[in-house]
């Protein structure tokens, strides 16, 4: 009942707090919508593309290609089970004269990448072909010759995600909507408790019976609260406003955010324990938030050290951005996501227990 009581009381000290609210229910949205006008472009990278009954030719003129790779396979079944578990980023299927491309459209940039990569190499393949055919002509003195290549080529494109205008947007969103989620709520929870240690709320607090636990789940709780009505905003301006395509079920993408948020408020806590004013609270910053954009995804590892992309490890947005990404993108259910959730659960509890631990340092009981 305390720990109710405590809720109770936060919580209409926040509804009294507007600057507090739209900081983080407003702030999140306008972020989003200005990253979307900045990432929404194509790059060019690395793609992989299996190929079926493809020519030789044309598979040759993709392995020459700068960035690509074309593998061979012998159904469009083994093929496709390829493309589910990202090894490859596109197959090019063949018949006849009509080629199907179906890509996995996760990265438009990979997209991108294939169709130019698939457009050269049928160009490149055609007039080498033609200039077979012109020698073979003049070796025959005039004779006509039908050639296979008279039939008009149909390429027939499908999307595994998205479709043709899916952005590089589409691909960073999983990663951004866990990214403000823990950001707004590490700094606001972090602040809250702060002020009310320099207000002496806490203080007079601590003087009376209540546990250190129920101090810190009642907390949890109040801003749980908030955190989750975040989280559902988020992420319904992300599918309907920003008209990202959600394959998985939209819930789980809502779920894996509340737990990131429970990780984000417990962390808050913590850092508030160390901070002595506003000032220092914004300080860890740098040290708690900052790592996890650099290294949550939004900007690729590949290049970076072994030693560098094993700090990833200890973040939970890595976890989250993960979890989401195989929703959103790749439709998987989230009872197959049990690594990643386990990882977050076991954050919230560490470091729940520690922020309970960590009271000791306001009261020796």
């Amino acid at each position: 009942m305390r720990t109710l009581a405590i809720m109770n009381r936060v919580i209409k000290e926040l509804l009294r707090d507007k600057r507090t609210l739209a900081l983080m229910f407003l702030a999140p949205i306008l972020i989003l919508f200005m990253l979307k006008l900045m990432f929404d472009t194509n790059s060019t990278t690395n793609v992989t593309i299996a190929t079926v009954d493809l020519d030789g030719g044309i598979r040759t003129e993709l392995n020459d290609a700068k960035h690509v790779s074309a593998k061979d396979y012998t159904s469009l079944k083994s093929a496709k089970a390829a493309l589910k578990d990202e090894k490859v980023d596109a197959i090019v299927k063949q018949n006849g004269s009509t080629y199907d491309i179906t890509y996995a459209n996760t990265d438009s940039s990979k997209t991108t990448a294939t169709k130019m990569a698939f457009k050269n190499a049928v160009t490149t393949n055609s007039i080498t072909q033609m200039k077979s055919t012109i020698a073979l002509l003049a070796q025959q003195s005039g004779a006509r010759v039908q050639t296979a290549n008279g039939a008009t080529m149909q390429v027939h494109n499908h999307y595994n995600y998205g479709d043709a205008d899916t952005g590089f947007f589409a691909k960073i969103i999983p990663l951004l909507i866990g990214f403000f989620v823990f950001f707004f709520v590490f700094l606001i929870s972090g602040m809250a408790l702060l002020k009310e240690r320099s207000t002496g709320t806490l203080d007079r607090l601590l003087a009376t019976p209540v546990k250190r636990s129920e101090i810190v789940f009642g907390y949890m709780l109040s801003y749980g609260i908030l955190a989750i009505i975040q989280t559902a905003i988020i992420v319904v301006v992300a599918v309907w406003l920003l008209d990202i395509e959600v394959v998985g079920n939209i819930f789980s993408v809502m779920f894996v955010n509340i737990i990131l948020a429970f990780v984000a408020l417990a962390f808050g806590i913590l850092m508030s324990t160390f901070a002595r004013s506003e000032f220092q609270m914004m300080q860890f910053i740098p040290i708690i938030v900052m790592p996890q954009v650099f290294f949550s995804g939004i900007i690729p590892l590949d290049s970076m050290a072994t030693w560098v992309q094993s700090i990833v490890y200890i973040l939970p947005i890595k976890y989250a951005g993960d979890a989401q990404s195989q929703i959103i993108l790749h439709g998987n259910s989230i009872f197959n996501l049990g690594l990643d959730i386990g990882v977050l659960l076991i954050f919230i509890i560490v470091l729940t227990t520690l922020n309970i631990v960590g009271m000791k340092r306001y009261r020796k009981a």
